[in-house]
């Protein structure tokens, strides 16, 4: 085993310590959120593409300000 770090792994961890990746996984989950809550509402799966258009166009722009508004604090 060589002690060089592996290019892969070390562009990985960066990408994760990133503020914009951070906020994608945040906005990823409330996404995944409205797809559970808008599927137990139709009794079925919605569908991540639907609870996504969804999401966006009636909650992402509030959303995006709270948490701004939270991270400042």
């Amino acid at each position: 085993m060589s002690n060089e770090s592996d290019p892969r792994r070390d562009a990985h961890a960066l990408l994760k310590s990133t503020t914009l990746y951070r906020e994608f996984l945040a906005e990823r989950e409330e996404i995944l959120r409205h797809k559970w809550i808008e599927s137990q509402k139709a009794g079925r799966d919605i569908g991540f593409d639907a609870a996504l258009i969804d999401w966006v166009s009636k909650y992402r722009s509030e959303w995006r300000t709270a948490r701004r508004t939270s991270l400042v604090q």
